[in-house]
């Protein structure tokens, strides 16, 4: 009896364990197909894909809410390697256009570091909006590849192009210097879109799709669950004006060198041309903007690709001896009334440099006149001060307050590649002429703006801008506002003193830069009721015909616009420079322009083709 007790327990113990384990498989089973979707999408062999979402990229203004850039849509195809399989190679290189070695060389790279078969890479990049919903009607034929939507940039007028710059490919090093990017994103390379990359760029997001096994997307996971949105980058507001702008490359066009205006009272920068330029829309998307880029990069007969604005160092010629007059007047050694003798040139120096014809003329009239012969006495004498030990010391202070105008020093713009220009130190005229080899009339050709001495265009109207202001300037910038808030950086609120602030001396310098107009050598370009002061210039070339230069402001009273402007190997600043700064600014004062004829003698003249107009004879 008791046997058959112990019996029957131990049957409904193997009975109960049995029934616990099916009961536990049933619960598993009843999780995996009902609870748990992972399961239900591998049994029906989908797949999930975590598709980065690139943000849109902030848009451009100018200053009066113009828009400059603007993004359009771009689609990338990508791949992962290890799911290509069973995929219509033949269709997908004939619907891209490519051979089938083209095919395994891409595939190759695909697998190679810093990629993986089983991460996704660029296949084929920003192809046409025809090109995507071709690829969309045959996805389920190439399993692996899968489109992914960006955007690139679009430029409603062809201007502008180096101070925007452009969007690219971040190179590999650059990747692995900085973790938000990966290889194949794209980042601002030049321009503004350099300076405020981290502005426009906006941040990343995520979304992660089912895929079923015809490759084509069904759904979000989760229903979005764990996606993550991309945020927008943030808006610039430029304090370029458009219509500025794009008259100044008209004038420009045909010729090679910059203008750069300034609104004395802020440092913004009105304008910004650099000459040859390029329409922007060509480096834009795909096999275009390569082949378009090679073209530019090759160009070396116009170099469209270099910004003459802020990377151009050139003699400044006579628009120095604006500088040369406030220090001297600073240092007691002339004024208004101090006149020397010119004999067509610089008597103690044989007539070299050479002058115009006019003789004697006090500070006023040298400023008018343009006198070589005065302020290669000017030069001297600040040099030569008895008050200073030795004739280096005499040249340190010089150069010192020169520098602090501008010149020899990255003025800390907001664009990227700026270039310091140059104002030669002791030490390299100690090489050059051995230490204590050389006086002040061995270099004394840099009154004049001439020898070693080199500005880039945007320091030169930073420089007139100080005289505008009679005294000071603020870092010339392009961003007056970033995002809602519309806020600059700090540093371009800060006023930068330069070594001569007496208002007398500015009054006598600005007499004769008026005069230069009304009478002077900059005559021929007056306009009618405004009052500009200006200043020309004649930069010798030492490696071809001379650069025209002429800087200005206006108009004389409360000044709203500082500008300067060179033409390479265009001889007379009166000829080329003066007309084009001055169209330039009747048109932002006047908001148009009353000399149609000039105007079209200038913006149908090309310098560069046709020789002849380089050698036409001064105004």
């Amino acid at each position: 009896m008791s046997s058959n007790l112990q019996l029957s327990n131990r049957m409904f113990i193997i009975g109960g364990f049995f029934c616990l384990i099916a009961l536990i498989y049933i619960c598993r089973l009843f999780y995996i197909q009902i609870i748990d979707d992972q399961y239900v999408l591998q049994a029906q062999n989908n797949a999930l894909r975590a598709i980065t979402e690139y943000p849109v990229r902030g848009y451009i203004f100018d200053r009066k809410g113009k828009l400059l850039v603007y993004n359009t849509p771009s689609y990338d195809l990508m791949v992962i390697p290890r799911e290509a399989k069973n995929c219509d190679t033949a269709s997908l290189c004939d619907v891209l256009g490519i051979t089938k070695a083209e095919f395994l060389k891409r595939m190759k790279k695909a697998c190679q570091a810093p990629n993986s078969p089983r991460k996704q890479s660029i296949f084929e990049k920003q192809m046409s909006p025809k090109l995507y919903a071709e690829l969309q009607e045959k996805q389920y034929r190439y399993k692996g590849f899968f489109v992914q939507k960006r955007t690139v940039r679009r430029y409603p007028r062809p201007i502008a192009a180096h101070l925007l710059g452009y969007v690219g490919e971040i190179s590999k090093e650059g990747a692995e210097k900085n973790s938000y990017y990966k290889e194949g994103d794209y980042i601002g390379i030049t321009g503004i879109e350099k300076s405020y990359e981290e502005s426009l760029r906006g941040k990343k997001g995520t979304q992660i799709t089912i895929t079923n096994v015809h490759n084509k997307t069904i759904g979000r996971y989760m229903d979005g669950k764990y996606d993550t949105a991309a945020v927008p980058g943030k808006p610039l507001y430029c304090t370029i004006d458009m219509d500025l702008q794009e008259y100044g490359e008209r004038l420009m066009h045909g010729k090679r060198g910059a203008i750069v205006a300034i609104e004395p009272g802020t440092g913004e920068i009105l304008c910004i041309v650099s000459a040859p330029a390029y329409d922007p829309n060509l480096l834009v998307s795909g096999k275009e903007r390569s082949r378009n880029f090679t073209k530019l990069y090759y160009d070396s007969v116009n170099d469209p690709l270099i910004n003459r604005a802020l990377q151009g160092m050139y003699p400044p010629g006579s628009i120095f001896k604006l500088i040369d007059a406030l220090i001297a007047q600073n240092d007691g050694l002339i004024h208004r009334s101090t006149s020397f003798p010119c004999a067509m040139g610089y008597p103690p120096m044989g007539g070299k440099p050479k002058c115009h014809r006019h003789g004697p003329v006090d500070l006023v009239g040298s400023v008018a006149q343009s006198c070589n012969s005065y302020y290669s006495y000017v030069f001297r004498e600040i040099v030569d001060q008895k008050k200073y030990p030795n004739f280096i010391d005499g040249y340190t202070h010089w150069r010192d307050m020169v520098i602090t105008f501008g010149p020899g020093t990255r003025l800390g713009t907001d664009l990227p590649f700026d270039k310091p220009g140059n104002v030669p130190s002791v030490n390299y005229y100690n090489k050059v002429f051995g230490k204590n080899a050389w006086r002040s009339n061995t270099i004394v050709s840099l009154g004049i703006g001439q020898a070693e001495l080199t500005l880039v265009p945007l320091q030169m109207a930073n420089v007139v801008a100080s005289i505008a202001n009679r005294g000071y300037y603020y870092t010339p910038h392009c961003v007056k506002g970033i995002g809602n808030e519309k806020q600059i950086h700090s540093k371009f609120k800060i006023k930068h003193y330069v070594g001569v602030q007496n208002p007398e001396y500015y009054l006598n310098v600005i007499d004769g830069m008026q005069l230069c107009l009304d009478g002077g050598t900059g005559y021929h370009s007056r306009v009618k009721d405004i009052v500009i002061c200006g200043k020309t210039g004649t930069a010798q070339n030492p490696h071809g015909k001379d650069h025209a230069v002429f800087l200005a402001f206006a108009p004389r009273e409360n000044p709203q616009i500082a500008i300067a402007c060179i033409v390479e190997n265009a001889g007379f600043g009166g000829t080329w420079s003066a007309p084009i700064v001055t169209l330039m600014i009747e048109k932002y004062l006047k908001g148009k322009t009353d000399r149609p004829e000039l105007e079209k003698r200038i913006m149908d003249a090309n310098l560069i083709e046709n020789k002849n107009l380089l050698t036409e004879p001064k105004h």
